[in-house]
This record gives C-alpha cells, sequence and structure tokens, in this order.
C-alpha cells in the first residue's frame, strides 16, 4: 500500500513538472508564459487597475478580505454585512458630530437596543438586506418600543396607526402590534423592501419610509419634469426628511469606527438575546414574571405590545422571554398545577351604559373599572365595548380570538341634563311626552312618580331632565306657536339618569 501511494505521488510530481516546462522566472519570481515553448495568443487580463499582481499581506489583513470566522461581537457582524452606498453630504458630518457630543445619550441608546439588534440582524440577513437597517431604529425611536411621536406614531419602528393596519399590525382594547418586537420588525422589513422595489434606491426607500411613498413619487416627478436630478439629495423635502438618512448614515459612521468619534460601543453578544415561548392558556403578566424568575419591568421590555394585566392566548399565542428564563419558565408552569392562570377575562357591553352602572354590574368599583380599561371622565360606554373585568373563580373558559384580536373600548361623551317642566297637553301620557322630547318613557314615569303606563291631566307640571342644548332648543321652537310651557328651574345641571353633574373647572 505504501509502494502504491509514492507511485502516486511520483507522477503528480512528473505532471507538475511537465507543466512549468518552457516558462522562465524573473528576477522578481514573477512566472513569464510568453517564454513557453509553446506558441500562444498573448493576451492582457481586463482588470481595471492593470494587470494581477500578488497579494501582500498588509493587504491580506484588511478589511477587504472577509474573514470566515464568526464574529462574537454583533457590532462586527452588523458592520459587515454594511451593503448601502454610503451618503456624502455636510449634513452626515453635523449629525456625526451630534452623536459624538452626547455619548451619554449613546449609551443608553445602545445599550437598550442590546434586547433587540440580534433578531433585527437575522432578519435582514435572512432576506438579504443591508444590515445598516437594523440601524434605523436608533433614528426613529431610539429603540424604545414604547415610543410616541407627537403625530401618533408608535413603536421602536414608529408606525402610524393606518400603515400598521396596512400590515397587519393589530391595535385594539388589549394590544398595540405595532410595539410588538417580532410584528413590528416583521412589518417595517417588509414596507422597506417594498418600497426599495418601488424606488430601486435605498436612500430614497427610507425618504419615503419617513415622508410618505406618494410624497416622494410626487417629488421625483417634478424633478424629472424640471430636468433636475432625481436623487435623494436632489429632491425638495421637509427638514425632517432632508435629516433622516444623514442621521442613519452618521450613526452607521460611527458603528463602523467607534474610536474615532471617541465613541464606546457596549458589548452585544452574537446570540439570541430571547426565545419564544407558546402559551396556551390566558395568563396573568404578573404570573409570566413570577414563573420566568423575572421582574415584570423586563417582561414588558420584551412584550411591548400588550396594554392590560392579562395576555389572551387566542390572540397572542406566544410571549418572549429572556433565553436563560424561558425553560425556566416552561419548567414552572408544567409543575404549577392550578386550573387558572389568569385574573381578568372580556365582557362585551350588551348596551350603552355609565361607567357607575357597568361598574356595577362587574362587581367593581368605578374608579378601577376607570383606572384598568383608561376610561376618561364625562363618557358613556357605547354597546358592543370590550371591558376588562375581574374573572370569577368558576370561570374556565379564555377570551375568544374574536375578542382577543378585535375587541374595542368605544365611548361616548355622558349627556349633561337640566331639570325642566314642561306642560302637558290634552291626551298627553308619560309615552308621548317620552317620544316627543327623545327620552325613556321609564325615566319620566320615574321623575314624576307615575306608572309608565299613566296619563297627564291638561296643563299639568310634567318634571323632565333634558339635556341642556335640545332644552333650550325646545323652549325657542315651542314659544314660537303658543305660550312658553317649558320652564327651567334654578337647580344645578345633572347628568342622565337625573344624577347631579360635577362642575368643570
Amino acid at each position: 500500500m505504501k509502494i502504491l501511494r509514492f507511485a502516486c505521488l511520483a507522477g503528480l510530481l512528473w505532471l507538475t513538472g511537465c507543466a512549468t516546462t518552457g516558462t522562465t522566472t524573473d528576477s522578481q519570481g514573477n512566472t513569464d508564459p510568453s517564454s513557453s515553448g509553446t506558441t500562444t495568443r498573448s493576451h492582457t487580463p481586463l482588470i481595471p487597475n492593470g494587470p494581477l499582481s500578488p497579494i501582500t499581506s498588509g493587504r491580506a489583513s484588511g478589511s477587504q478580505v472577509a474573514s470566515l470566522s464568526t464574529p462574537a461581537d454583533l457590532w462586527e457582524r452588523i458592520r459587515r454585512g454594511f451593503a448601502m452606498p454610503d451618503l456624502q453630504h455636510e449634513l452626515v458630518q453635523d449629525r456625526e458630530q451630534w452623536y459624538a457630543s452626547r455619548p451619554d445619550y449613546m449609551q443608553r441608546m445602545t445599550e437598550r437596543s442590546s434586547k433587540y439588534l440580534f433578531h433585527i440582524v437575522e432578519e435582514l440577513e435572512r432576506r438579504g438586506m443591508p444590515t445598516e437597517l437594523a440601524l434605523l431604529p436608533y433614528i426613529e425611536s431610539a429603540f424604545n418600543p414604547q415610543a410616541v411621536s407627537s403625530a401618533k406614531a408608535a413603536g421602536m419602528w414608529q408606525f402610524m396607526p393606518a400603515t400598521g393596519n396596512y400590515f397587519d399590525l393589530k391595535q385594539n382594547a388589549f394590544r398595540d402590534d405595532r410595539r410588538d418586537v417580532l410584528a413590528s420588525t416583521r412589518a417595517a422589513l417588509d414596507y422597506l423592501q417594498k418600497l426599495h422595489g418601488m424606488f430601486g434606491d435605498w436612500h430614497l426607500a427610507l425618504a419615503a419610509y419617513n415622508w410618505g411613498e406618494g410624497s416622494v413619487g410626487r417629488a421625483i416627478a417634478k424633478n424629472q419634469k424640471a430636468g433636475l436630478g432625481t436623487g435623494y439629495t436632489d429632491l425638495n423635502m421637509p427638514a425632517e426628511t432632508r435629516l433622516y438618512v444623514p442621521k442613519l448614515q452618521a450613526v452607521k459612521n460611527i458603528v463602523a469606527n467607534p474610536e474615532a468619534f471617541r465613541t464606546e460601543l457596549p458589548l452585544i453578544e452574537n446570540h439570541p438575546y430571547f426565545q419564544t415561548v407558546d402559551i396556551t392558556h390566558d395568563i396573568d403578566v404578573a404570573v409570566v414574571a413570577q414563573l420566568a424568575g423575572i421582574r415584570e419591568a423586563d417582561f414588558r421590555a420584551l412584550n411591548p405590545a400588550f396594554h392590560r394585566p392579562t395576555i389572551f392566548a387566542a390572540g397572542t399565542p406566544q410571549i418572549l422571554l429572556p433565553w436563560d428564563n424561558a425553560r425556566v419558565f416552561q419548567r414552572n408552569l408544567e409543575a404549577k398545577n392550578q386550573g387558572q392562570y389568569a385574573s381578568w377575562t372580556v365582557w362585551s357591553v350588551p348596551t350603552t351604559m355609565s361607567v357607575a352602572e357597568a361598574a356595577q354590574r362587574t362587581g367593581m368599583g368605578e374608579a378601577d373599572l376607570r383606572s384598568l380599561n383608561n376610561i376618561p371622565p364625562r363618557m358613556l360606554i357605547k354597546a358592543g365595548s370590550a371591558l376588562m373585568v375581574p374573572r370569577t373563580t368558576t370561570t374556565r373558559q379564555d377570551v375568544s380570538a374574536h375578542l382577543a384580536d378585535n375587541g374595542q373600548l368605544a365611548l361616548t361623551p355622558e349627556i349633561v341634563t337640566r331639570r325642566t317642566t314642561v306642560r302637558a297637553g290634552k291626551r298627553d301620557t308619560v309615552r308621548s311626552i317620552a317620544q316627543r322630547y327623545r327620552v325613556s318613557a321609564d325615566h319620566v314615569a320615574d321623575w314624576n312618580d307615575v306608572k309608565a303606563s299613566a296619563a297627564f291631566k291638561a296643563g299639568q307640571q310634567v318634571v323632565m331632565f333634558l339635556p341642556v342644548r335640545m332644552g333650550q332648543g325646545a323652549s325657542t321652537s315651542r314659544s314660537a306657536s303658543r305660550k312658553p310651557n317649558l320652564k327651567a328651574t334654578a337647580s344645578a345641571p345633572t347628568r342622565k339618569g337625573g344624577k347631579p353633574a360635577r362642575k368643570r373647572r
């Protein structure tokens, strides 16, 4: 066997010698194919910078040569994926100086991003998108998933309500997916890919993400009509959009070379921060945090979409937990032999009612019901609204998927009324007067201490609690045809149902 190996090796050496026969080597060690014994047509490689030359050790260690090793630092992984053309503009230098002169702000912002960056980079690489886009939430929200702009854009990717709906980000009484880490990242990258497909340029795609695709399209058409350029720096844009890409470029430059800006980036290791965990039953946020061994604030940092103290499994079948705590949660959940994990459920309000009436029906205090469901003062709850209410010990059924995904709280202003008296005409009854003034017959009967089927004598004074504007309108219209029969008393304004109203300050 050894003899066979030596024979093969000798054969290879002989063939190598034949292949190099007829070539000469210059004094510098470069081979010269033109001196070959065989006649060949001379050929100069078409290389932009001239013929090929040996690579030097300095160039071999430069940034042009990609390393095959996996970086331990996520920042290095992001740098390797930079693929967008650099924007050369004076505003970039201005923003670089702005960020570099605020090291505390940069530190807080980058530390906050450490929970989310790995997932975003993974998604970008999976889609083949430039990793610069992982830095975009620094510009949008400073990586704060609870951020809300003055224009009502929400989440770390800052989705407007309508755009969020377009990209299937649920916004209801219990959660806002514009803040959800996974859902909002998916939607943002979908949107950016769509915009890049429309404009064929990442800078224009980013301008459209900030300003709107229609606005960018019209600005391009205007410049085309005027014979002007249609690049990002050529368009006439609002100041915010004008600064948008320079801000991203500035952050990119700092990440690419933090030492040049005397900036220190916190270590973000190149591995997942969180893990998805399935839930099969409605469960309180506090219970999740307890079983996972984390603070409730840490849970909400990874699951910022939840509005309420209970997670409804039908609408949100997965939650995010820190990588090391996910297994702890699953083990403790299996060990917790209890049939109910949620303290709250959802009640669909059958008719429009006051907060006090809803509180009475659900066994809650009015202040607690207002606080839990974010109901402001002087509002009625409209029929069909989804209210979070205490879950009884006998309740076994979880909230339905329809309610979990579509439940909304609809409110209407509470009507302020004033006590008035009207004169009954011939053949007037409780029902006829109630119909005339568009109020409940039961209320009219209650206000006058009579039955709902009772009739009034002609000229009898009937007590009414009418909306202030309605009462004034009725007085004016009726005085035009006959003697005034609607008299306002000196009593204070009241709310619907005859209860005294609070004074507005």
